[in-house]
């Protein structure tokens, strides 16, 4: 069952990465635009790369590599000692989500935009949270 349940990790972070995280606007009144997470990278790129980076890597990479890792593990193509490092990079990967929630607490309590949550932050925290259970579940014997 934890294969099945990681194996659908590959699929779903991609989803949760293009998906919604939350709309965005100046005020209530105007159009709210969409953000990603994959077009907060494409801005930040512009403006900012380093923090671009740090953003990939906490978002695209330390989730997707720990999912490939952790299904290397359960068929038994990687050496089991690899999960204490995984469960690091898990919650590195976790991060992501707690900046984006305060960025949006920000935004509400400064009171000059107006903020939605959108499907995709609660699909990109699901991800996050069934891959670090599937990680604290795989050391179990």
């Amino acid at each position: 069952m934890l294969r099945i349940l990681n194996l659908a990790l590959l699929v779903l972070f991609p989803i949760s990465w293009a998906a919604p995280l939350m709309r965005a606007g100046l005020l209530p009144l105007f159009g709210l635009s969409e953000v990603s997470v994959l077009s907060g990278l494409a801005t930040l790129w512009h403006s900012d790369i380093v923090l671009a980076l740090l953003v990939a890597f906490f978002a695209l990479f330390a989730p997707i590599c720990k999912t490939i890792l952790i299904a290397l593990i359960h068929f038994g193509r990687a050496s089991e000692n690899l999960l204490k490092p995984l469960t690091i990079l898990g919650k590195f990967a976790m991060a992501d989500v707690f900046l984006i929630a305060i960025y949006i607490v920000l935004v509400k309590g400064i009171g000059l935009g107006h903020v939605q949550t959108a499907w995709g932050l609660y699909l990109f925290t699901a991800c996050i949270f069934a891959s670090l259970i599937i990680s604290h579940l795989t050391r179990r014997p």
